[in-house]
């Protein structure tokens, strides 16, 4: 099959989140398996875009109510990723280093949305499927069904993935004239509660839609901010496919950006090379259980409560344990976090940012990684953690109720219900207490390195569910 999936975001060409890290492996493996998985992602002015060879397949203009734009498709020259990468830039729109927050992101990926299908209609391609990611991409379902420009395209199936279905893209009818025409009648396919809904408007539109975790679909269905009846509604369409990691770049073994390389065999020494390197750049002691936190400082992830975890869990317990925080996110926590520093010197420490190499080292230096997540629909990062040695201290949630399986009960994580200070506090003592049981502590940690978490079964889930509709 030829499939396009179209997202804002592919690892390594522009990375925020984890939709990143999915968008830039399941093609990959997809393509092992024996089909044609392309990208499409907005080209951003960015390093990945600066830094390799791209070629100008395709140039056009795309209406956007009564602006005219232009637009070029790129397509990477090497497919050093695994899978043909397409980039579609739109100088006025995507000329900027970063994916969001600009306040015409409305504009930005509405246009970008509307390029891809011109480029398809212009050229006379007809994929075998679109898979459509978040509601980045959330429009394109609808406007292959029901626009006029693209009536060779309808009989073309589409896929949308909700990785995150709290964000969903809203604006106002006041820009309704940014979509191509179409029959008015069909204007309830865009609407939701009174707005424009591209997330929703997917949803209906889709052929089948994905949420990345099986309990993430069920945890949908009553909290999906606004969505639950819909969701509800169109469950008969709906399957919960869990993510995968690409073995390949997390990899202990061979990961590049890794001080020290370590298997199976010689984890332990492996991982206290690592941890002894980390703990030496930012003041820890090595000899100590390192609880760590890696991700976005927000509420999704629990984090407004880390400094108070932090604080309750470095006095409870003074002088037995490091904490080390990498993140960015609200403005708030990231202030709370850094004047940590100064009440518990060597004991504490936090980079406030984004450092894809910071974090390889941090799973691989570090004993327990943090999750205390209020909404986690999969989770990469416990899944990086057991690939790396690293125990996750998990809440029950969404995929890392799927992916982590409490000590208690036989396995290699350790787990509690509610994202409070008190739950994870408690979790960091049994975390404590682990670590001090050197026999178990070593054999949860051998276990979780042998949890198969790779892209083979999911892509293969995936192709299943294509064929499903395209047959």
């Amino acid at each position: 099959m030829e499939l396009f999936h179209i997202s804002a975001e592919c690892y390594p060409v522009a990375k925020v989140g984890g939709l990143a890290d999915v968008v830039g492996a399941l093609p990959k493996y997809q393509n092992q398996l024996g089909h044609n998985a392309k990208v499409v992602v907005p080209g951003y002015d960015n390093k990945f875009t600066n830094e390799n060879a791209f070629e100008k397949v395709h140039h056009g203009q795309l209406r956007l109510g009564s602006f005219i734009f232009s637009y070029s498709v790129l397509r990477e020259k090497t497919n050093k990723l695994g899978f043909e990468l397409y980039l579609i830039a739109i100088p006025d729109l995507f000329d900027r280093p970063n994916v969001y927050s600009y306040e015409d992101d409305t504009e930005r990926f509405t246009a970008f949305q509307i390029a891809f299908l011109n480029w398809l209609t212009e050229t006379g391609q007809k994929p075998d499927l679109i898979h459509c990611h978040d509601h980045h991409t959330g429009l394109i379902p609808f406007m292959v069904s029901h626009c006029y420009n693209y009536q060779n395209l309808k009989a073309t199936p589409t896929v949308l993935t909700i990785h995150n279905g709290q964000y969903q893209g809203w604006f106002g009818f006041d820009k309704l004239s940014y979509i191509p025409d179409f029959n008015r009648l069909m204007l309830g396919f865009i609407e939701w509660n009174g707005i424009i809904n591209p997330l929703a408007s997917a949803i209906k539109c889709a052929w089948k839609i994905t949420t990345v975790s099986p309990s993430y679909l069920a945890y949908f269905s009553y909290d999906a901010n606004g969505l639950e009846n819909l969701l509800r509604y169109e469950r008969p369409k709906s399957v919960g496919i869990l993510n995968g990691i690409d073995t390949e770049v997390w990899n202990p073994a061979t990961d590049p950006m890794l001080e020290f390389h370590y298997k199976l065999k010689d984890f332990k020494a492996g991982k206290a090379k690592n941890k002894k390197f980390l703990c030496e750049q930012f003041n820890l002691d090595p000899s100590k259980p390192l609880f760590t936190f890696i991700g976005r400082l927000v509420g999704e992830k629990g984090a407004d409560l880390l400094p108070q975890i932090c604080s309750v869990a470095l006095n409870n317990n003074p002088r037995e344990i490091n904490i080390f925080i990498l993140g960015s996110g609200d403005p708030g926590v990231e202030g709370a976090l850094q004047s940590l520093q100064n009440f518990y010197h060597g004991n504490y420490n936090a980079y406030i940012g984004y450092n894809e190499k910071l974090a390889h080292a941090v799973y691989a230096g570090a004993d327990f990684l943090l999750m205390p997540s209020r909404v986690e629909p999969c989770g990469l990062n416990q899944m990086y953690a057991l690939r790396y040695g690293t125990v996750p201290i998990v809440r029950r949630t969404g995929g890392l109720k799927d992916t982590v399986l409490d000590i208690g009960d036989g396995g290699f994580g350790i787990c509690h219900d509610n994202t409070s200070v008190f739950d994870v506090n408690h979790s960091v003592t049994r975390g404590i207490d682990l670590f001090n049981d050197t026999a178990k502590f070593d054999s949860v940690r051998k276990t979780a390195m042998q949890i198969d978490h790779s892209w083979d079964k999911a892509a293969q889930n995936y192709i299943t569910l294509y064929e499903s509709i395209t047959h």
